[in-house]
């Protein structure tokens, strides 16, 4: 019996598997992989969301087809996104260990390949002597080379290694600073809203129908397709107002600006992205400002670092 489950914090995943039994390939063909760290199949991006049912119930389908006895175990609740955020910090903070410890590892590599390296050239004679060839010498001094030779080569990939993995490290470390970045959170804030708003939309969308073309949408259903939806339309705005939350702590404590349209207008002074520009217009959700040249750009309010106003 395979079991194919979900919840908010682990994602979709598939239980019963096991090497060689056919399911990797339906289960591969429906967008499945397979995790490595967690010896497991698993939907990729289903962690921290809501269940997509549509890969599910095909993916169910597949298998029986295929021959298997397929259950869910389905959890359609979610955490909050506090919860979700906290967990993903921690799996950061732990990745970075992880990759941390990993290039102390490879660094350590790399120093002990370069130590073996320089043994082996030592060894050889001083000043480039050339191989006697005949010599009884000649077969020592060729194994002397080849050895010197590899030692170089194992020296040089451990140091390549060393060095990705250092950067992967470094990397690492920034992620959850990018993730809260400001201007980051402020343009979050706007998807959000927009993903929010075309939930709303389908609750009231018009229907086809066969005789009349597109039609109102009944109340019954509006009515069913809100049921539907309402875990995620719950989701969504429990996203939207962490979010900013956080952008207005960040406003407060001055990590980010809160210029909007209210308080920016034509002719004043901004600096965008390091450089000083004009305002030429003030609008809902941007602001344009000259170029130099005879177009103008447009910037998002977040991205304005600083704003200068003529006396």
């Amino acid at each position: 019996m395979l079991i194919i489950t979900h919840t908010h914090e682990a994602g979709t995943m598939i239980e019963g598997t096991s090497r060689g039994d056919g399911t990797a390939d339906v289960l591969r063909a429906n967008g499945w992989r397979w995790g490595r760290s967690i010896s497991a199949w698993f939907v990729p991006q289903s962690r921290d969301r809501l269940p997509k049912l549509h890969t599910i119930t095909r993916t169910q389908a597949a298998l029986e087809a295929a021959g298997f006895d397929v259950d869910t175990d389905i959890d359609s609740t979610h955490r909050t996104t506090a919860e979700v955020e906290a967990g993903k910090i921690e799996r950061q903070t732990d990745r970075v260990d992880t990759l941390a410890a990993k290039a102390e590892r490879k660094s350590d590599a790399d120093e002990a390949a370069w130590t073996r390296a320089r043994a082996a050239l030592d060894r050889l004679p001083e000043g480039g002597e050339p191989i006697k060839v005949g010599h009884h010498s000649e077969s020592r001094h060729r194994g002397a080379i080849t050895k010197a030779d590899t030692a170089m080569r194992k020296s040089v990939e451990a140091s390549a290694d060393a060095a990705h993995a250092q950067a992967r490290a470094d990397a690492a470390t920034h992620t959850s600073d990018a993730r809260y970045a400001p201007v980051t959170v402020a343009n979050r804030i706007e998807t959000l809203g927009a993903e929010l708003r075309k939930l709303e939309r389908r609750i009231t969308a018009q229907v086809y129908d066969d005789a009349r073309g597109y039609v109102d949408a009944t109340d019954a259903q509006k009515q069913s397709r809100a049921s539907r939806l309402a875990p995620h339309l719950e989701e969504k705005r429990d996203q939207i107002a962490y979010w900013e939350a956080v952008r207005a702590a960040q406003i407060h404590s001055g990590t980010a600006t809160g210029y909007d349209r209210a308080t920016v207008r034509k002719g004043d002074r901004v600096k965008i992205r390091g450089q000083w520009r004009e305002v030429v217009r003030a609008n809902a959700k941007t602001v344009s400002v000259t170029t130099g040249y005879s177009w103008t750009d447009t910037a998002p309010y977040a991205e304005i670092q600083q704003l200068v106003r003529p006396e």
